[in-house]
C-alpha cells in the first residue's frame, strides 16, 4: 500500500544542533545499502556525518513540524554536490522525497547550476535522481556519481 506524503512539510536551515537528529537517520538510512555492499560500521557511518556536516550548506526537512530528513549542497569548483538527502523510512516512498528534489531543482535550474551526486550502488535512490534528470557519469563499485545539468525553465 503507498503511504500518503504529509499534508504540510517545509525546509529550514540546519543548526550545528541538528547533527546528531542528521547522524542518526543517516545510519538508519544507510544501513540496508551499506550491509548488502558489506561496508557498514556502527561508529563510522554516523562520524563520517559528524565530520563534514556543515550547517550553512544543508538544510532540514519537516513535515507536520516534525524532523523529517535532511539535505545539503556543497558549493565545489565546477558544480555543486547533493549530499545528505535523506528522509525518514516512514516517509519513503510518499513522494515527500520527489516533492523536495523538485523544489530544489527549481531553484538550480533558475540559477544555472550544475548538480553532482553520488549514490551507493544498488541503492533504490537512484531511480528518484534518475527520473529527475540525473545521468551516471563514472561509477566504482561502492558509488554511482551522477551530474544533472540545469534545464531551461519552463514557460
Amino acid at each position: 500500500m503507498r503511504r500518503s506524503r504529509p499534508a504540510s512539510w517545509s525546509l529550514r536551515p540546519a543548526t550545528p544542533a541538528d547533527v546528531e537528529p542528521v547522524a542518526e537517520l543517516r545510519a538508519v538510512v544507510l544501513r540496508p545499502d551499506l550491509e548488502r555492499l558489506g561496508r557498514y560500521d556502527e561508529r563510522r557511518v554516523r562520524q563520517r556525518l559528524r565530520d563534514g556536516f556543515e550547517p550553512g550548506h544543508t538544510w532540514v526537512i519537516e513535515a507536520e513540524g516534525a524532523f523529517a530528513g535532511c539535505v545539503a549542497l556543497r558549493p565545489a569548483d565546477d558544480a555543486h554536490w547533493l549530499e545528505h538527502f535523506y528522509l525518514s523510512p516512514h516517509l519513503q516512498g510518499t513522494g515527500l522525497g520527489t516533492a523536495v528534489l523538485r523544489r530544489l531543482l527549481a531553484g538550480w535550474d533558475r540559477d544555472g547550476v550544475t548538480v553532482r551526486l553520488n549514490v551507493l550502488q544498488g541503492s533504490p535512490a537512484r531511480r528518484l535522481y534518475s527520473r529527475h534528470g540525473f545521468t551516471p557519469e563514472s561509477e566504482d563499485p561502492v558509488d554511482v556519481f551522477m551530474v544533472r545539468r540545469p534545464r531551461a525553465p519552463a514557460h
